[in-house]
């Protein structure tokens, strides 16, 4: 039998990481190690330092990406992209690396197209969004199997997401909880809206739970002290599925990763896409659930008090039953049977 050598490639920001630590957790379990290759400059090595024990190898390239830049530095930044690409080439057949997870991400690009030149060896995709990245947009025609949980013909169309967010899950439908999402980075219009309906909602005695980002933590902190209400806020943790299983409803960005975990906790969700996301994609992931009446959605600039209250003061119960629907648990399980039940 073919001895499968892979690489997992992908990254730059925290929703293809997250999806790449699937990938390379599911393998570890079924005793297998991957090779991971990302970049330097994203935060791809905060996730799978060099000595990642579930990893055969971790390699970081002098990678970065194409978008928002000038003129000559596209072609830079093309330039270093094929040279980069030639080298994952060169390892690729030392190696006899045969598949190539690509999860998308400027970190990815090397890798996936030296996944193409070499010879005996296959791409798969996971798309996290649902308008395809530019990266995978190109490399897609050259794939074995694309993965999305947008598309229709995808052979696994669920979104990998880590079981701990299922654990927590519940069916919800008088709202006590609302927690604010911002991502780790925060969103500070998202942070300001929850200030401004804090009052309303102390009164209602309903209780807040607040992810400011780092940048923002301190300043929330003390609007939240001065309002002598006793919120929970933090900036950042590890555990936010213990958080979000505290809430009655939500109100967030709409990243795939974040959208993903919301819809496996079955947790309602008022969503604010972030409005300079590339391709306007957020806005487009959670329109996927809000046409199936599976959550709410403002533009930033549309978004007001009246509508936030209207949400909350539903009943929210038939869409959160929606959601315990929306997503299984064993979408990188049956992902992985695919890629290596492939010869």
């Amino acid at each position: 039998m073919k001895i499968d050598n892979i690489v997992i490639t992908g990254g730059g920001t925290g929703g293809h990481l997250k999806v790449a630590e699937a990938f390379i957790n599911e393998l570890y379990e079924r005793g297998l190690k991957a090779t991971y290759i990302g970049s330097k400059n994203g935060q791809d090595k905060e996730w799978f330092g060099p000595h990642n024990r579930k990893l055969k190898k971790a390699i970081f390239l002098d990678s970065y990406g194409v978008v928002n830049k000038g003129f000559f530095g596209k072609i830079k930044s093309l330039i270093n992209i094929i040279r980069l690409s030639f080298e994952c080439n060169d390892m690729f057949e030392d190696k006899n690396i045969n598949k190539v997870i690509s999860v998308g991400g400027y970190s990815a690009a090397p890798a996936t197209f030296a996944a193409i030149m070499t010879s005996g060896c296959k791409l798969y995709i996971h798309e996290q969004n649902s308008k395809m990245g530019k990266l995978n947009q190109l490399t897609s025609f050259f794939a074995t199997e694309l993965f999305s949980s947008y598309d229709a013909k995808s052979k696994v169309k669920d979104y990998p997401v880590d079981n701990k967010f299922f654990d927590n899950a519940r069916v919800r439908s008088a709202t006590r909880a609302v927690i604010f999402l911002g991502g780790s980075q925060g969103a500070k219009s998202i942070n300001n809206f929850a200030l401004s309906v804090a009052e309303k909602l102390h009164i209602m005695g309903i209780k807040i739970i607040h992810q400011t980002g780092r940048a923002d933590f301190q300043r929330i902190k003390e609007k939240y002290q001065k309002l002598g209400i006793e919120a929970d806020v933090f900036d950042f943790c590890m555990d936010i599925e213990n958080k979000m299983s505290k809430a009655d409803f939500a109100v967030s960005r709409a990243g795939a990763s974040t959208l993903w975990e919301l819809a496996a906790n079955a947790l309602p969700t008022l969503f604010i896409p972030f409005p300079h996301a590339a391709q306007d994609h957020q806005y487009t992931n959670a329109l996927f659930l809000v046409e199936k009446n599976m959550a709410y959605m403002k533009r930033e600039s549309q978004l007001s008090q009246e509508y936030f209250f209207e949400c909350i003061q539903q009943d929210n119960y038939e869409m959160s039953k929606r959601l315990v629907n929306s997503i299984m648990s064993d979408s990188i399980k049956l992902m992985l049977d695919c890629i290596l039940e492939d010869h």
